[in-house]
């Protein structure tokens, strides 16, 4: 297979074999690697698997006053797209026949925008842009800028990991999927079709964006982690162990569901609603061992990328996660990405910490230096969009970034600790971009952030009229015809 051609004016983009890609399967035992699967008196370690972490302890003892039900927490699974393989390229042609393959990356940080830096002060075409804004200069045909959507929460840092949900995680509980981010609702639509469903990497802060329907936060890779996890092949013995792993976790799900049939009858009604979600995690997951174990042995991409070293959550590094997601996408081992950066002292020359910096309180020192750093959050967005607008789309024709959203948001609006008006901005994917959106400012006419992702979901293929604490899609947003 010739290697894919390097982008247009864009030397940094290195080349990519299209190979047959592969899988690799990702065992997390959780930070203390204190969970356990209970089975036949006998115990190995927890299983994360397609997203979610399956902890089946105590079920030998289960009863109404000891209930252990899933949680979840995220890694990234394997699948990518096989163009040699007749399967498919069957599933290829169905993907087309019901629309575009879309892709999605979110960029955010933890502490917000200076809001005179981002927000236009004015809606339409012809806004003059922010110095926040300027790097994206180039694009400004490409993206849309929002002013006045939130997600109608307060609670400063905790608006945080409200971004891609519009669910508090203390009120999960109260909706249907509960406070799964708009990620992973991707990653659940987008299955074994990629060898990642999604990745959730980050640059010198956590990522606390991305959350399973069962409420776990999904953990963040970093610079390095993330190359590895793209190009670097698994040793033999490595891929021996998780062929092994899958047959003894299949093994492991056959004893927890017969023991559930005997458990099941000792519940009451409301237990056992309860209960039968428990099972259809248990079965979904039973389904995604199926589908997975053929795929550990087929190869990785190739790319002549170097890997890179141990990231210190630099500009530097940034730069480089970019040119990463650019080539996860491009080799489409993943269509949902999610990335969190923050800020080194010593960059761009400034002395101090970003989480400092936004608590400004006005003082000029504070706001220069937050736009510096922020200007610079935006210009490796530019650089993103470059990237992915000088590669050819091999699935859809077009260019990358014709058919993948980059949205850049913060859960929290600003250092202030205000949860209202949260900075949002969307490029590519298929909309009619060049615009400032200005909605309504009056509590009662407020629109929902979760409108905008909303509309991104359904952008991505996933039928749903709601998501989250949405009304309906966001109006004035548009797809390309």
């Amino acid at each position: 297979m010739p290697p894919w051609p390097r982008g247009k004016n864009n030397p940094s983009l290195t080349t990519v074999t299209r190979n047959t890609a592969s899988s690799s399967i990702a065992l997390w035992n959780g930070p203390t690697s204190a969970r356990r699967f209970w089975a036949a008196n006998a115990s190995v370690d927890g299983l994360a698997f397609g997203g979610e972490f399956y902890d089946t302890r105590g079920m030998e003892n289960f009863s109404p006053n000891r209930r252990q039900f899933l949680k979840g927490a995220g890694v990234a699974m394997a699948l990518p797209l096989l163009e040699s393989l007749p399967e498919v390229r069957a599933a290829q042609k169905a993907a087309k026949a019901k629309g575009p393959v879309k892709r999605f990356v979110c960029l955010s940080n933890n502490y917000g925008i200076y809001k005179k830096g981002f927000f236009p002060s004015t809606a339409g075409t012809d806004y003059a842009l922010t110095p926040t804004l300027k790097p994206l200069e180039r694009h400004r045909k490409e993206f849309t800028v929002f002013s006045n959507l939130d997600h109608g929460n307060t609670g400063g840092h905790q608006g945080v990991p409200v971004l891609l949900s519009g669910v508090r995680p203390h009120l999960a509980a109260g909706f249907p999927e509960g406070n799964i981010s708009l990620d992973q609702k991707m990653a659940e639509h987008v299955g074994a079709a990629t060898r990642f469903p999604s990745l959730t990497v980050r640059v010198n802060e956590a990522n606390l964006t991305s959350f399973t329907r069962t409420g776990v936060q999904v953990p963040a890779i970093d610079l390095r982690q993330t190359y590895r996890a793209l190009f670097l092949e698994e040793p033999a013995a490595a891929k021996a162990k998780q062929r092994q792993q899958f047959k003894l976790h299949g093994s492991i799900l056959d004893v927890v569901l017969e023991q559930a049939k005997s458990v099941k009858g000792q519940l009451g009604k409301q237990d056992q609603h309860k209960f039968e979600e428990y099972l259809d995690s248990v079965r979904s997951l039973e389904k995604k061992i199926v589908q997975q174990e053929p795929w550990v042995d087929r190869p990785k991409p190739k790319t002549d990328h170097p890997e890179p070293p141990q990231g210190k959550g630099t500009a530097a590094d940034l730069k480089a996660m970019m040119e990463l997601i650019a080539l996860a996408i491009q080799t489409d081992s993943t269509r949902a990405i999610t990335l969190s950066s923050g800020f080194v002292n010593g960059d761009f020359g400034l002395n101090g910490g970003y989480h400092g910096f936004s608590h400004h309180g006005n003082r000029d020192s504070h706001t220069s230096a937050l736009m510096k750093i922020e200007a610079n959050m935006t210009a490796q967005m530019a650089h993103l969009l470059d990237l992915l607008k000088a590669q050819e789309d091999p699935i859809n024709g077009g260019n990358l970034l014709d058919h993948t959203m980059v949205f850049f948001g913060c859960g929290m609006a600003t250092g202030t600790h205000s949860t209202k008006n949260l900075p949002l901005l969307l490029a590519g994917g298929g909309f009619k971009h060049g615009e400032s959106k200005i909605y309504p400012e009056e509590d009662a006419q407020r629109v929902p952030a979760a409108n905008l992702l909303l509309s991104m979901l359904q952008n991505f293929g996933v039928e749903a009229d709601r998501f989250g604490t949405s009304t309906g899609t966001l109006t004035g947003l548009e797809r390309k015809s």
